[in-house]
Formats: C-alpha cells, sequence, structure tokens
C-alpha cells in the first residue's frame, strides 16, 4: 500500500510543486523581507521554510521515483542474474524526470505571474515598484533555476563517464527559438535586447543530441543576457559539413588574461581575486565538454573597452549528419 501511494502521479506532481514554491520562496525572501521589515526576521523564516519546501519535495520526488521502479516483489523479484544499474545511471535517469516534472509547475508559476502582471497594468496603469521588483525578480529567477537543473543533470551525464554519441533527428532552429524567448522576458526586465536568425530561413534537420544541443545554447545565451551592455544577437548557420551557433553580446569584453581559463572547471574571474564566487564556474566547462562529445567544439573571442567596438561572442560547432556521412540537405 506505501508502495503505491508512493509510486502514485498525484504524489509526484505535488513533491514537484513543493520542491518549485520552495526555491522560488527562498529567491525571494531577501526582497519580500525588505518589503515587510527592515530586519533579518522578515527574511529568515521564510528562507528556511524555502529551503525545507526544495528538501522534502526532492525528497518525495525521489522516494516516488524508486517506489515506482521496485518490483513488486521487492528487490529479490528483480532476479539475481541481472547486472546491477551503475549509480550514475540510475542518478542521470532519476533526475530526468525530475527536470521534466519540476519544469511543469515552474513554468505555471511564471505564466501565473505574467498574467498577475498584465492585469495589474491593465487595472491601475502603474505597478507599485515593490510588486514590479518582486515580479521581475520571479521573471529572472525562472530560466537560472532551470539552468541550475540542467547543469547538475549534464554534470551527473558527464561523470558517469563516456556515453554513445546520440544522434536523434533535431531541428536546431527549433531549439534555438525556444530558447531565446525563455530569455525574452528577462532580457526586457533588464533593458536589453535579445535578437537571432538563421541562414538558410529553412534551416531543417539535422541528426544530434537535441538536448546537449538545447544544454549548450542556454548557458551561452544566459551568459550573454547577464553581461550584454543592451544587445544580444543569436545566429544559425551552416556549410555543407557542420552547422554553426553563434552567441554575441555588446558587453565590456572579456580580459586577455580571463580567455584561456573560461572552460576550466570551476573557475571564475572572483576565484582567480579570491574574491567570494557570484557562480558556480561549470556552465562554460560543461558546454565545450558536451560540445567536444558531440565532435564538435565550442569557441570564444572578444574584444574590451576602452575598444568601442567591445563585445564577446561564442561560437558552438557541431556535424550536420551521423558519424557514418552527413544526410542530405
Amino acid at each position: 500500500m506505501l508502495r503505491r501511494w508512493l509510486a502514485s502521479g498525484r504524489l509526484r506532481v505535488a513533491a514537484a510543486a513543493l520542491a518549485a514554491a520552495g526555491t522560488l520562496s527562498a529567491a525571494l525572501a531577501p526582497l519580500l523581507g525588505e518589503a515587510v521589515s527592515e530586519s533579518l526576521w522578515g527574511i529568515e523564516p521564510m528562507a528556511y521554510a524555502g529551503g525545507v519546501a526544495l528538501i522534502a519535495g526532492l525528497g518525495l520526488l525521489t522516494a516516488s521515483y524508486a517506489a515506482r521502479g521496485m518490483p513488486a516483489g521487492g528487490p529479490a523479484a528483480s532476479g539475481e542474474g541481472q547486472a546491477p544499474e551503475r549509480w550514475s545511471e540510475i542518478t542521470q535517469r532519476y533526475f530526468e524526470v525530475f527536470h521534466h516534472d519540476l519544469g511543469r509547475p515552474l513554468s505555471r508559476i511564471v505564466g501565473k505571474e505574467r498574467e498577475l502582471r498584465a492585469a495589474l497594468q491593465e487595472r491601475s496603469g502603474e505597478i507599485d515598484p515593490a510588486v514590479a521588483d518582486l515580479l521581475d525578480e520571479i521573471e529572472r529567477q525562472a530560466p537560472n533555476f532551470r539552468l541550475m537543473m540542467s547543469n547538475l543533470q549534464a554534470l551527473i551525464q558527464l561523470e558517469g563517464g563516456p556515453t554513445t554519441v546520440r544522434e536523434d533527428a533535431v531541428e536546431p532552429a527549433e531549439v534555438v527559438r525556444r530558447i531565446v524567448e525563455r530569455y525574452h522576458g528577462v532580457a526586457v526586465e533588464a533593458g536589453k535586447q535579445i535578437t537571432w536568425w538563421s541562414e538558410p530561413a529553412e534551416f531543417g534537420i539535422v541528426y544530434s543530441d537535441g538536448s546537449a544541443i538545447e544544454h549548450i545554447v542556454t548557458n551561452l545565451i544566459d551568459n550573454a543576457v547577464r553581461f550584454a551592455a543592451g544587445e544580444v544577437e543569436v545566429k544559425l548557420t551552416r556549410n555543407p559539413t557542420h552547422f554553426f551557433v553563434r552567441v554575441w553580446d555588446d558587453g565590456l569584453g572579456i580580459p586577455a588574461q580571463y580567455v584561456a581559463h573560461l572552460f576550466d572547471r570551476g573557475w571564475t574571474p572572483e576565484a582567480a581575486r579570491r574574491d567570494e564566487k557570484v557562480s558556480s564556474g561549470l556552465g562554460l566547462f560543461i558546454a565545450q565538454t558536451l560540445a567536444a562529445r558531440q565532435r564538435g567544439g565550442l569557441t570564444v573571442e572578444s574584444v574590451t573597452v576602452p575598444d568601442p567596438d567591445h563585445h564577446t561572442g561564442f561560437l558552438l560547432s557541431l556535424p550536420l549528419g551521423r558519424s557514418t556521412g552527413a544526410p542530405p540537405a
């Protein structure tokens, strides 16, 4: 009876919603606390409650999927002749489901936030600055949360060792369009503009790992939106053997002494200066490693201020077709 309850779909949905709500609660605690009280007593309880909700939600999700995968007769019913799965493979499979189930309530939260913003705008014509800050924070944290989950999933996959290269039919233009739309609201709220185009306009299908492409491009666009001065451009092109995604921003540029270390695992400029790190330093490391596993590459070129043409551009290159040869265009 307990196993059946743990394996139920309703419990998984409720646990995913609890985890997503806990994450947002912890992220918004400083802003809400400042709006309610000038003391830390308005911040800490909400942050603690959010952390507890996140841990509880992830715990219930883990128990639910473990129960669903358990044979009815217990561990002995699985058969003694079967080779046990590696722990990394089990973790990766569970994390893929976590990512999917957490994504659904998160999408609903973001959708409701935009509905609330539109309703307040229509009702009063102007949103209170404190409320607008809260709504903006939700808009900004949603893609950050997705990227964090995606980075953890990819890191688990990489730690599992070499795997077979996936070559599924993928439409890169649709992948890029979806990511740009996801970051459009974040860019607008930050006073920046993000655009994309492809050449040719009808890009077609390639054979690659769609999840790897989405993960790499998401990391690149996230960085570009964060560091751009006002413009982010994403361009999709191809030649007879490869396709390319170029992510460009008009930010201050990356100093030459840092460029050689951008793709090092865990490296950030703060780490070099012995300052407090503002990120894990894993995003670009994971992106370049995934690109290499797909028989491609990820490079960067940057021009720094005071050059008036200061910018940073990342170029992802991946094969168009199967390892045995490219399919006809």
